[in-house]
């Protein structure tokens, strides 16, 4: 645990008691403020009691005697209304802050011998994989890492600091909406397309979140930005007029004369006076597709900015083991191998498993997001069948339809014996790919428990199926 400084001896309420609300309630209280916690759920609070914490109903409380609130990222700060908290907050001139800023305050005040290093990520797509590669190949590197933020343990929930450690966290931009004071060493945006526009408004609210992730920079950091979009490749243009760091592009598409590029999956390195080849990523069997290229080209341009030998970076790349739930193969029947992406929340994410693959049975849906799959359509070449699932079961097939056989599975379940079926059916090597271009709340918890189900549903079949082969 990190505990937090700045808040010693005041009163501080933290609403919202999920992951990172918990973790910010221990690491508040181990730095001797004193916290009020409150949450809608009833079992949240009774564990929130359980715990010990003092719980306070936020909604009769005495707001003037609080000096901060501590938002779980999950709660509406502006759209599509400012949730109730926040608007009493405002009206009571207390500050809210989330727990990435308690983290950035106590590194600041922290002596200059025990700051450590502080590489942030974040982007529409890639963020996971990315945090967990630079982690790997900084690991790789001998250095003392921890891993966090909006994947796996809440930022103030790991280890405590000290000068030699490497901090790698994932942010998101509901994450960053609350975060005003912190400063990365290396600051990574590996892309931007539009999500979430109903927590933002519309897309420059969006691409305004994702900028403060660049906000407190200045000389001797590095921003890392990918250039294969529009919205990324003007922040490049705007930064640089800034002079304040140094800025390293990186792109999976073109060959440039500065940065770090991969081209056909070849991995280059433009940052010195000369280019050189650093790594064929075609090794790297967790790392498949051009959107994994230029998470890689991002790692490893972070990599080399923390002082990470070029070889040693190289070879943390081609060693990285994959993440669950991201293109990760959970199993094969005989020809037919099952890929897991229910990460892809979105039809952009789902366009980088989709452009992976030269044929694939797809498993798709779940609760919508705006413009449902409407920009794959270049894509669906590449689909054998599709198999529908969840509340996005009637649009999808409104748009497949007359493009792509489309079967209404409704389940996981479902979705996958009948894409197997179909696959087997096939003679040749196949790919069943859930990949759903989706948010999972309709059915599951998250996309974990999502990813989860297709592993289990696949398990089921494997068991018949390997009877059947012995028999």
């Amino acid at each position: 645990m990190i505990p937090v400084r700045g808040f010693e001896g005041k009163k501080v309420a933290v609403f919202g008691l999920a992951r990172t609300g918990l973790a910010a309630a221990r690491a508040l209280a181990a730095g001797h403020a004193q916290v009020v916690v409150w949450d809608e759920r009833a079992a949240a609070r009774d564990a929130a009691r359980a715990e010990g914490f003092v719980l306070e109903d936020l909604t009769t409380a005495d707001w003037t005697s609080l000096c901060a609130l501590v938002l779980s990222p999950g709660v509406p700060l502006t759209h599509p209304a400012p949730h109730w908290t926040v608007e009493k907050a405002r009206e009571a001139g207390v500050e809210i802050v989330g727990d990435i800023e308690l983290f950035a305050r106590t590194v600041a005040a922290a002596p200059a011998h025990r700051r450590p290093k502080i590489v942030a990520i974040t982007g529409t797509n890639g963020k996971s994989t990315t945090t967990a590669l630079v982690g790997h190949v900084c690991r790789q590197a001998g250095r003392d890492v921890r891993i966090g933020g909006n994947i796996g343990v809440g930022v103030l929930g790991l280890e405590d600091m000290h000068g030699g450690a490497v901090y790698v966290l994932e942010l998101s931009s509901y994450q960053l909406d609350l975060t005003s004071s912190l400063r990365p060493d290396v600051a990574i945006i590996l892309n931007i397309s539009p999500d979430h526009l109903e927590r933002h408004g519309d897309m420059e609210g969006y691409v305004a979140a994702k900028k403060r992730i660049l906000l407190n920079q200045g000389k001797g950091d590095t921003a890392v930005v990918g250039v294969d979009d529009p919205w990324c490749a003007h922040i490049v243009t705007e930064i640089t007029a800034l002079n304040r760091r140094t800025i390293v592009p990186i792109s999976a598409r073109r060959s440039m004369g500065r940065g770090v590029y991969a081209l056909q999956g070849m991995l280059y390195d433009a940052t010195g006076e000369r280019v050189t080849e650093v790594a064929d990523l075609t090794r790297a069997i967790s790392l498949p597709g051009r959107h994994n290229w230029q998470n890689a080209a991002a790692a490893y341009a972070a990599a080399r900015a923390l002082g990470i030998p070029e070889q040693v970076a190289a070879e943390g790349l081609l060693t990285f083991p994959g993440l669950a739930h991201r293109m990760e193969t959970v199993g094969a029947i005989g020809r037919v191998r099952f890929v897991n992406d229910s990460k892809a929340t979105n039809a952009d994410a789902a366009r980088q498993a989709l452009a992976s693959y030269p044929k694939v049975y797809w498993i798709a849906g779940g609760q919508p997001k705006a413009g449902g799959i409407e920009s794959l359509a270049d894509l669906f070449g590449v689909v054998a069948k599709a198999y529908l699932i969840g509340e996005a079961e009637d649009a999808f097939a409104a748009t497949l339809n007359g493009h792509v056989p489309y079967a209404r599975c409704g389940t996981m379940d479902a979705a996958v014996r009948a894409a197997f079926v179909d696959a087997r059916a096939d003679g040749e090597d196949a790919i069943v790919l859930l990949s759903p271009a989706c948010a999972s709340f309709d059915q599951f918890a998250d996309f974990e428990e999502r990813g989860e189900a297709f592993r289990a549903a696949v398990h089921e079949l494997a068991v018949p199926a390997q009877r059947e082969v012995r028999a």
